[in-house]
C-alpha cells in the first residue's frame, strides 16, 4: 500500500512542477506571446477584406492624377448651362 502512495506522491510533484514550469515560461515570455497573437489577428482580421481596399492589406491606393493630367486632343462636350437649382434646360 506504501508502494502506490508513494507513486501517487510523486506523479503529483511531477504534475505540479509542469504546472508551475508552464507558468513561469508563459511569464517570462509574455510580451512575444501577445506580438505573434496580435499579428495572427491583424493577418486574419485583413487576410478578410480581400481585394476590397489597397491600403487595407498594406498597398497604396491609386491616386489616379497622370491620367486625369494628360492634356487631350480631343474635343470635350460642354454640359449645357443651368438655369437655377443644378436643373439643365435644353
Amino acid at each position: 500500500m506504501q508502494k502506490i502512495i508513494n507513486v501517487f506522491a510523486i506523479a503529483s510533484t511531477v504534475v505540479s512542477a509542469a504546472v508551475v514550469g508552464s507558468g513561469v515560461y508563459v511569464y517570462v515570455n509574455r510580451a512575444s506571446i501577445v506580438d505573434g497573437v496580435k499579428s495572427q489577428v491583424m493577418e486574419a482580421v485583413t487576410g478578410s477584406f480581400g481585394d476590397l481596399g489597397g491600403a487595407v492589406g498594406g498597398g497604396a491606393l491609386p491616386l489616379g492624377t497622370n491620367d486625369l493630367a494628360a492634356p487631350s486632343s480631343e474635343p470635350q462636350a460642354s454640359a449645357p448651362e443651368a438655369d437655377g437649382f443644378g436643373v439643365p434646360t435644353f
